[in-house]
């Protein structure tokens, strides 16, 4: 059995409006081994991004527990869980989430910054190499407002890698692109996928996407489903 990456037990969350409470999580487990590729499919509203952002620590469960790299993730304090993020995962959000201010280049090479110890020119050439993988060596110095939808994806996608994780977190990575830029988004993430033997969890509407991982989970009203 290869090494379990991330290992969820039991995931419950609630929210409260007023006074309702609503029920978004209502006990699914998962398991994500080293190296393997798991896509979450389901209709809008069924709990796959608030689930994605407990799993990566970005939010707390109500009730379960989450396991990163074989210690307990979840009930850390905030610091921690940002410390343990940038040790071990990378996420690729909708909408890429860059510092509008940086160029590509910092960008990417933020999440090392933010590391003691981090030696600038290794980081910059560790930077500029991911920019020019991802196909974007002639937009090192473009700020994202300078930069297409897809190239700003991919730049988003330079900065999940840069630090190397052991899990990459995707939420519809592809969900703002078109068909031809999103199938050179899946190609560019199957060949680092393997390249860097890391795991991934996509949450998907994609289908092409979807069915080209190991195992695709369906979700429905915050539970798995068979379908």
């Amino acid at each position: 059995m290869s090494n379990m990456v991330l290992q969820a037990r039991e995931i419950h969350k609630s929210f409260t409006d007023g006074k309702s409470t609503v029920d978004v999580i209502k006990g699914l487990s998962l398991q994500i081994s080293e190296g393997e590729f798991v896509s979450i499919v389901g209709a809008s509203g069924s709990g796959k991004s608030t689930l994605l952002h407990i799993l990566g620590g970005l939010d707390r469960p109500s009730q379960g527990q989450v396991d990163l790299n074989g210690q307990r993730f979840d009930n850390l304090g905030e610091a921690e869980r940002g410390y343990q993020r940038n040790q071990y995962l990378g996420f690729v959000y909708q909408f890429h989430h860059l510092l509008p201010e940086f160029s590509a280049l910092e960008n990417v090479a933020m999440p090392l910054m933010l590391r003691k110890n981090a030696e600038f020119k290794q980081v910059r050439e560790h930077a500029e190499h991911l920019l020019e993988r991802v196909g974007l060596s002639h937009r090192l110095t473009h700020q994202p407002g300078e930069l297409s939808g897809g190239e700003r994806q991919r730049v988003a996608l330079a900065r999940a890698l840069v630090t190397q994780p052991k899990l990459m977190l995707a939420d519809e990575p592809t969900g703002n692109l078109d068909r031809k830029t999103a199938v050179g988004i899946f190609e560019l993430l199957a060949g680092l996928r393997q390249e860097l033997n890391m795991a991934m969890l996509i949450v998907t509407h994609d289908e092409q996407l979807a069915k080209s991982a190991d195992r695709i989970l369906h979700m429905q009203d915050g539970l798995w489903v068979d379908v």
